[in-house]
């Protein structure tokens, strides 16, 4: 289903989740108060422009938000961004809100009052991570707890290497998720074939043992 998303703040942040909501073909809004900001955004042809600050009621209201579907509040200001979504939220009840928040701790005193937050430093520290150690085991998401999704490889010699689910002794607290051509949940006979990738859930006091059992 195509979108209506206001997005408060055109920083780095905000511009890339604008390209991508676009690019799924969501139509987007942004409210960004910097004007040399305003110009780039609006050369990138992804989105409708608004310059002003976005906490303002008569700069959200050029935003429409009665018919849009989700508001994000995406600028560095936690403050700023939950004030956009409250004033967006009086005028429609049934938007979506959420905000990018400076901590994953600073998440918590938000939960009752927006529908999400954000904390875009913990993706931006996944790639890092990810271009680090190469690719035999790559951090796919990270869920609101502390549950991760990983791409992990299984490495020639390894422990799994070659084995059936149903004789590889993986521990408690993570789970294979999909076979090595992504295309089916795996079942007790899926054999772990060395060279090939799956996905796999880990609770993060076993994802040593985990890449271990994967990598030898």
């Amino acid at each position: 289903m195509d979108l209506r998303v206001i997005l408060v703040g055109g920083g780095r942040v905000g511009y890339h989740a604008a390209q991508a909501l676009h690019d799924r073909g969501h139509d987007v809004v942004i409210v960004e108060r910097d004007p040399d900001r305003c110009e780039r955004l609006a050369d990138a042809y992804f989105a409708t422009v608004i310059e002003g600050d976005g906490t303002r009621p008569d700069i959200l209201r050029q935003a429409d938000p009665e018919s849009a579907d989700a508001i994000v509040g995406l600028t560095a200001n936690p403050g700023s961004n939950l004030g956009a979504c409250v004033l967006a939220a009086r005028v429609n009840p049934d938007i979506r809100t959420a905000i990018r928040v400076a901590t994953p701790e600073g998440a918590e005193g938000y939960e009752e009052v927006v529908d999400a937050t954000i904390f875009p430093e913990r993706s931006g520290a996944r790639a890092a991570v990810n271009a680090i150690t190469g690719d035999t085991v790559r951090s796919v998401e990270t869920l609101p707890g502390e549950l991760e999704v990983a791409e992990m490889r299984v490495l020639e010699g390894a422990p799994v290497a070659g084995r059936s689910l149903a004789e590889v002794a993986l521990p408690r607290g993570s789970l294979v998720v999909s076979d090595a051509a992504g295309d089916h949940v795996p079942h007790p006979d899926t054999v772990l074939e060395a060279g090939r990738t799956y996905l796999v859930a880990v609770e993060p006091d076993v994802a040593d043992e985990v890449r271990q059992l994967f990598q030898g």
